[in-house]
């Protein structure tokens, strides 16, 4: 049974030399991603902001500091099987520090952009990366699943065929 409480979190793409910074989630074996490939961020800790959350959970999980940062979504997920969760999604590509080679959540990678949906994702995650690479402007997604299937999926208060929106070319 899913939770009645929504939660917050936070997830950041790293982006350099046309790469994204991702995390191969394999290491715990209760995990909601599990084996999915994800960016990096975490639950919003009580009293923290947003900004706080993806600052601190850069630094624990690749031991970056990001130097600048840019919030280019808010994404909700509705799930029967997990509940509500609002995720707010960063991009950085000013970073300095020496990148963990060890992280506790997973494996981390360089993933050419090109490349990125040739890994396990899930659906929602494509709808993002398609976003991300084609507006500038802030976007708000909104993506209802039934088990790991994406039934629905709202952008900017429009629903959307995800599937069309994923197949164009940007």
């Amino acid at each position: 049974m899913p939770s009645t409480k929504a939660e917050l979190t936070t997830i950041c793409y790293l982006e350099k030399d046309d790469s994204y910074l991702m995390l191969h989630r394999v290491k715990k074996e209760k995990d909601i991603n599990k084996d999915k490939w994800i960016g990096i961020g975490g639950h919003i800790e009580t009293g923290e902001s947003p900004d706080e959350c993806i600052v601190r959970e850069t630094m624990e999980e690749t031991g970056l500091t990001l130097n600048s940062y840019a919030l280019r979504g808010l994404i909700t997920f509705v799930s029967d099987c997990y509940g509500v969760v609002y995720m707010f999604l960063y991009t950085s590509d000013n970073f300095s520090g020496v990148m963990n080679t060890q992280c506790n959540e997973g494996d981390l990678e360089w993933i050419k952009k090109d490349r990125i949906f040739d890994l396990p994702l899930w659906e929602g995650d494509k709808v993002f990366f398609h976003l991300l690479k084609t507006r500038k402007d802030f976007f708000s997604l909104k993506l209802v699943y039934e088990g790991e299937n994406l039934v629905q999926c709202t952008l900017d208060g429009k629903i959307i065929n995800h599937k069309e929106l994923c197949s164009k070319k940007p």
